[in-house]
């Protein structure tokens, strides 16, 4: 067994945020679904881009922001996630390893383009995305690195990487990678649509012990379980993985193991601007303190520590050191 060089490995879709305020009536002229990951397609992406108001640009996707958060924790994150050769993205490649992240997937030439997510925020601090994958889809098995793998105490994917269908196969060698050098292998459901789109193999992922965690928000796990209760879906999902970690807003978080459930309260905010990376900021604590040897309830507090940052605002990525918040926090 190889000696762990990182702390957590992220896989996801490499994508940039071109992030844009509006209200609700623009998001009903425009046929958004809000507070969601809406997947579009290049002609829709370029007719929201036109429509959009006064925008910034930020390196994002779900995966990559987790791996942000753990960086800048002080700990050791690597990233696959394929981008093109193309200006958005160099800006990804920049950022990502800027930050600290060991990011060496090989970059697409030609098209189609990197992707981009237009994403629309409102005054509830609520965010709609609407994701244009490009080179997302040509992520695949061949973009695993397996001595990177094999050297991180977890590897983490993203829900939102069983749109690309050849990212699936990818997953899964990254898995078994993962499990034959007594690593774990954890989970994000994403989104309840996503969760929609792929329950059964989902559910096939967490019982086969392909995966060993899961990440989701109380929505996400009951779409999970097809109940409207969530006592019901926790009952049913410490049979299923080897920990959950449940977040609930401003409730705080929820963590369940075969032997236990832990109710861990929120972090109190000042303003809530912007919920983008919200339960990405979550996992990139937690996953920090359980590869720190914190123990469950103090790694739920990092990750409310982590996604309190995130959201007082616009962006998806820690604006201040997350390790010298979580130093001054007394955790």
């Amino acid at each position: 067994m190889t000696n762990p060089d990182f702390d957590v490995l992220t896989v996801g879709n490499a994508i940039v945020d071109i992030i844009a305020r509006a209200d609700d009536d623009f998001l009903v002229r425009e046929n958004i679904i809000k507070a969601s990951m809406n997947l579009i397609d290049a002609a829709r992406a370029e007719h929201l881009y036109e429509v959009m108001g006064p925008a910034i640009e930020a390196s994002g996707g779900s995966a990559g922001n987790t791996a942000a958060g753990i960086a800048s924790l002080g700990g050791k994150a690597a990233y696959f996630g394929k981008v093109a050769d193309d200006h958005l993205g160099e800006i990804f490649t920049h950022d990502i390893r800027a930050i600290g992240v060991d990011f060496g997937t090989k970059p697409l030439e030609g098209l189609p383009p990197t992707a981009r997510s237009m994403i629309f925020v409102t005054p509830d601090g609520e965010r709609s995305m609407n994701t244009y994958l490009g080179a997302c889809v040509e992520l695949g098995p061949e973009d695993v690195d397996a001595d990177v793998v094999a050297r991180s105490k977890v590897t983490y994917f993203e829900g939102y990487l069983w749109d690309p269908p050849r990212a699936k196969d990818a997953i899964r060698l990254a898995a078994q990678i993962a499990h034959d050098n007594q690593r774990q292998v954890a989970i994000t459901l994403s989104d309840p649509f996503c969760v929609d789109r792929y329950r059964g193999e989902f559910l096939e992922l967490m019982r086969s012990g392909t995966v060993d965690i899961i990440f989701a928000n109380d929505a996400e796990l009951k779409s999970l379980y097809e109940t409207s209760d969530l006592a019901t879906a926790m009952s049913l999902v410490k049979d299923d993985v080897t920990l959950a970690a449940v977040t609930r807003g401003e409730e705080g978080s929820i963590i369940v193991t075969g032997e236990e459930s832990i109710e861990v309260a929120a972090h109190a905010i000042e303003v809530l601007e912007d919920t983008t990376g919200a339960g990405d900021l979550y996992a990139s604590g937690f996953l920090y303190g359980l590869t720190h040897n914190y123990k469950l309830r103090d790694c739920a507090l990092i990750g409310g520590l982590a996604a309190a940052e995130v959201i007082q605002h616009v962006g998806p990525r820690p604006q201040v050191s997350l390790a010298d918040l979580l130093a001054q926090s007394g955790i």
